[in-house]
């Protein structure tokens, strides 16, 4: 039996068809589970909405200041959510999703929200006795399948991240000639973008708690460490080399994006302050340079040298990797540093004066006494010529008093619309 392709198939016609089959195999696999995951998705929704949202409202348990404070906007996600999933079930993946990314900004506040809920829950579950009454008794119904609230408050986050994983497997394996391949690819673009926000809040938020913790570890209230756009880098014992060349001491050293802090522990006597640190100086890292001194080989150990304005401070480690570790971390943060406070100039800023133009605090010379310039003369003086030569004005009379008019009509240099653009110095 032969399998050779038939003369009206082309060369290679076997091989599209069966690469499409495996798209379309794959498809359907992947919109299958998508189906189910978002059944159960709703689900667990409903829970929330149906056995907390809608009857703690009509109760009263709790404010309703409170209550949008620890579910914000869940009951519209559930809604537009319902809505996708009966879209999905009839196989519109394209459609389904382009009618869902229309409603992303009930996620982003959701996102937005959601560490505030968490705190807010921790602060009702410890004060309010009959709401925590409410929340064991919801839990323990059945349909719970002994879930608690907390698991269930951040899944619109973790569902954000499947659908971009879904979506791209769906895109993947969907031709291009196909309607909704358009409709997919544009809904993964949407949907990633609401996932690096999650990552985003994620990280402002693991860096918020460690400035606090930071500020924790140090003694009294005089040294700020939370700060605006400031992130928490590393910190770490490293030994301090006298520039009388006496004897080494370790300290304890924080790093951050635009600073580090130098600090001594506390005596471990201290009635309070026994496990906390006495800051001894905040060294900026916007002025600051850092060379390796040794370290280079597979030595023990290793010391770098940083050179600030007023200052200058040599770190040793007898761990090489470790020192080694600091050397890239002081470097990485300096260098981002100076790329953020590249001075940017204004366009205004760089905009030269002409140099007939007045300056700005001196009168301006009238326009009678005013030397015309080089090209005025000569247009002028073609003009008297014209009209000496006869009684009437000429064509080249007229040529000439239309170039004088549109001379006139020229704005000056000094103005916005003929200046050129400014230069910006990185």
């Amino acid at each position: 039996m032969s399998f050779a392709s038939s003369p009206l198939s082309p060369p290679g016609s076997r091989s599209v068809l069966e690469q499409r089959e495996r798209w379309e195999r794959k498809r359907i696999l992947v919109g299958r589970e998508l189906v189910q995951t978002e059944q159960r998705y709703c689900e667990q929704l409903d829970l929330v909405t149906t056995y907390f949202v809608e009857i703690l409202k009509a109760k009263g348990t709790l404010r309703q200041d409170i209550r949008e404070s620890i579910f914000s906007s869940i009951k519209s996600i559930h809604l537009v959510n319902q809505a996708l999933l009966a879209h999905l079930e009839e196989g519109k993946f394209g459609l389904g999703f382009e009618q869902f990314c229309l409603n992303l900004q009930f996620y982003t506040a959701y996102i937005d929200n959601i560490h505030t809920a968490n705190k807010v829950l921790l602060v009702q579950l410890k004060r309010n006795k009959a709401f925590r009454r409410f929340k064991k008794l919801q839990e323990s119904r059945p349909e719970f399948h002994k879930q608690k609230l907390e698991d269930l408050l951040p899944i619109p986050l973790q569902r954000i991240q499947q659908y971009k994983h879904f979506l791209r497997d769906l895109t993947e394996n969907t031709s291009p000639d196909n309607l909704e391949f358009q409709q997919l690819s544009r809904a993964v673009k949407a949907i990633s973008e609401v996932a690096q926000r999650i990552q985003d809040n994620a990280r402002s938020h693991e860096n918020h708690l460690q400035l606090r913790r930071v500020q924790k570890l140090l003694k009294g209230r005089k040294t700020k460490v939370l700060a605006p756009g400031r992130w928490y880098i590393r910190e770490g014992w490293l030994k301090t080399v006298p520039p009388k060349g006496t004897e080494t001491k370790p300290k304890m050293f924080f790093l951050f994006s635009d600073i580090l802090l130098q600090a001594k522990p506390c005596s471990p006597m201290h009635p309070t302050n026994g496990d906390k640190f006495a800051c001894q100086r905040v060294y900026p890292l916007k002025e600051c340079t850092v060379d390796k001194v040794f370290g280079h080989t597979k030595s023990q150990g290793g010391l770098i040298s940083l050179t600030f304005t007023k200052a200058k401070l040599l770190l040793m480690s007898s761990d090489q990797e470790d020192i080694n570790d600091w050397y890239r971390s002081l470097s990485l943060a300096i260098g981002q540093l100076k790329t953020k406070s590249t001075v940017v100039h204004r366009r205004e800023e760089l905009r030269r004066q002409p140099l007939r133009s007045a300056p700005d605090d001196q009168q301006t010379t009238p326009a009678s006494q005013q030397p015309p310039s080089r090209k005025r003369t000569m247009v002028t003086e073609e003009v008297g010529e014209g009209s000496r030569s006869s009684g009437g004005p000429t064509a080249r009379e007229e040529e000439c008093q239309s170039k004088k008019m549109k001379l006139s009509e020229t704005p000056a240099a000094g103005s916005d619309e003929s200046s050129g653009f400014g230069c910006i110095i990185l």
